[in-house]
């Protein structure tokens, strides 16, 4: 609850271990920013903008307030010298001539924007609205992970829209978007302090909890399944090295992909029996791994791991602020040549994880991070981001047109920040009946990263290929797929 220490003290509340955490995770070369953006088919002025984020976007408190780390542990502040001037601003593009200049031009201003760090005495959080911007215009927003998860962000931006141009109170957006994957999770083990709890105590063994045996002891002894299973987690090997990982620098670049039919990825998961999600996440391994290949890299029997986040928070908590999600590691199975068979991989390895208890495990261990010395910190951070190649997300979105101010929704992305030493995101966002693909890299890692983002639609298109093409009588399996890859071969 929000307390005065004296008179004419700005309002300060006491921040979450876990978003604590995420506020000291900043790094010059990862900061912990989650970046979106919504391109409009009309105009968007820069007065419009602001009366929507006046009533909208500061209706939550929180976004008037700036974050404070201090020794005696992290804080909301109220910002006394708030200015909407300094945080809607109104940027504009270079050389426009054509759709493609334009786009690549906007992917350079986020790249820039994703590069850039907040400033810290101020609410972590900007808009930039770019003018004339393929016909209409798009807003740029960029806001600091320790004020919400990017689950809770998306909703939040989803909250300054309307279902019709002219606001209605009817218009308002239905929660039903909203992923509950581990929230039955969390209701079935009970609560998460006991993992905190845990957490704090391998995080006191100087995380050399992996190699200590007394340290497995306590764990058997007091966490059970539990702290089996973040031993399990704590010893996984380190990724493999391959071209997308090695030293960061400070530059980030963004793409993003032309969109998929919502409706024809349904399809290809119905053919292979698994969800939208795996067919996803198949398809950015083979995304992956045809750059890899092109790159010259030996992917025989590769496989990369990206750690995905897992929602824990209950449906009618969705508009609250904070971070409410577990990481499990998700195995992206790039040596594989046979799409149908990297689906399966990727399914079974879901599959896994959703029965595993993972995700609270990493929320207990984030939540004792946000309390833990900054050296030990650092410690940790580099131990887990050794483990993944990337950081992978999916949201569903509305399937409907949006409308914000009066203009119409065309199109949406988002980025999430990596992580320690990982230099990799890749994001996919659902909106209005297509599926869209985000990638954002450490520039010394991958230069060009449309060189990856292009290769999504064609590798969606070798799966949707063997769907339609596959006995419709039975489930699409690695077999049928390597007969129909032998009579008509496609490109690797």
């Amino acid at each position: 609850m929000a307390t005065k220490k004296g008179p004419g003290k700005p309002r300060r509340e006491p921040m979450s271990r876990v978003d604590t955490a995420w506020l000291r995770m900043c790094r010059p070369t990862n900061p912990m920013m989650i970046t979106g953006v919504l391109m409009f088919d009309e105009p968007m002025t820069l007065e419009r903008l602001k009366d929507v984020v006046r009533r909208r976007f500061l209706a939550y408190p929180r976004f008037r307030q700036k974050a404070v780390d201090t020794a005696a542990g992290a804080a909301w502040v109220e910002d006394t010298d708030f200015d909407i001037d300094w945080h809607v601003r109104l940027s504009a593009l270079p050389g426009r001539s054509d759709p493609t200049s334009e786009k690549r031009a906007l992917e350079r201003f986020v790249s820039q924007m994703a590069s850039t760090p907040l400033d810290k005495t101020k609410p972590l959080w900007q808009f930039h609205l770019v003018e004339r911007y393929r016909g209409g215009s798009a807003l740029v927003a960029r806001i600091h992970h320790s004020y919400a998860d990017g689950i809770a962000l998306v909703q939040v931006l989803l909250s300054l829209t309307d279902t019709t141009r002219k606001p209605e109170r009817s218009s308002e957006l239905r929660a039903a978007w909203l992923k509950q994957d581990g929230v039955e999770v969390v209701r079935r083990v009970g609560a998460i302090d006991r993992y905190v709890k845990l957490g704090g105590k391998m995080l006191g063994k100087g995380m050399e909890m992996y190699r200590d045996p007394s340290l497995a002891t306590m764990l058997a002894k007091e966490g059970g399944e539990i702290g089996r299973e973040l031993l399990s987690a704590l010893a996984l090997s380190d990724d493999p090295p391959t071209l997308l990982r090695g030293p960061l620098g400070v530059s980030k670049r963004v793409a993003w992909a032309e969109p998929l039919d919502l409706e024809e990825v349904k399809a290809v998961g119905r053919a292979c029996d698994c969800t939208v999600n795996d067919v996803l996440m198949a398809t950015a391994a083979g995304a992956l791994r045809s750059y890899l290949i092109e790159r010259g890299e030996d992917v025989d029997g590769v496989t990369l791991r990206a750690t995905v986040p897992v929602n824990l928070r209950p449906l009618e908590h969705a508009r609250k602020l904070g971070n409410h999600f577990g990481l499990v590691f998700l195995d992206l199975p790039v040596g594989e040549a046979n799409p149908i068979r990297r689906v399966e991989r990727v399914a079974n390895c879901m599959n896994t994880l959703k029965n595993s208890r993972q995700a609270i495990v990493a929320f207990g261990l984030l939540a004792a991070l946000g309390m833990a010395p900054g050296a030990l910190q650092g410690v940790a951070l580099e131990l887990f981001s050794r483990k993944a190649t990337a950081v992978a997300t999916n949201v569903p979105g509305p399937q409907q047109p949006l409308y914000m101010g009066g203009s119409r929704v065309r199109d949406m992305m988002f980025w999430v920040p990596q992580t320690g030493s990982i230099g990799i995101g890749v994001s996919i966002l659902s909106y209005n009946g297509r599926v869209h693909f985000g990638l954002i890299a450490d520039a010394k890692l991958v230069p060009d990263p449309d060189a990856v983002i292009r290769r999504f639609g064609p590798e969606f298109e070798k799966l949707l290929y063997l769907a339609l093409m596959g006995n419709w009588d039975y489930t699409l399996d690695a077999g049928a797929a390597e007969s129909l890859l032998e009579e008509t071969p496609l490109a690797s």
